[in-house]
């Protein structure tokens, strides 16, 4: 499947690995598998006035080992949170 897919919603859907709640977020490392390994990539999202707003992050970075690209995204996700916080979302 195309990345331009999995970025546009013909990715399958719901993410495989179990979210982790970082400061009030719900951060799903969700990394894309490519020819030469695994895109640096997550979902962040955060219920805000009761509306779930989402947030995709793609970068870069493709490691070999997909458990490698699940910390990675992770790790790179909450970089991004305590950055930016709810500005995050626009």
């Amino acid at each position: 499947m195309s990345l331009l897919k999995r970025l546009f919603g013909g990715g399958g859907g719901k993410s495989k690995v179990e979210p982790e709640i970082y400061k009030g977020f719900n951060v799903f490392p969700e990394p894309i598998k490519e020819a030469g390994g695994y895109r640096v990539a997550a979902r962040i999202e955060k219920d805000v006035d009761g509306e779930v707003k989402s947030h995709q992050l793609i970068r870069a970075d493709v490691c070999q080992s997909e458990q490698d690209a699940l910390e990675i995204s992770a790790n790179k996700a909450k970089v991004l949170i305590d950055e930016k916080g709810d500005r995050v979302f626009g």
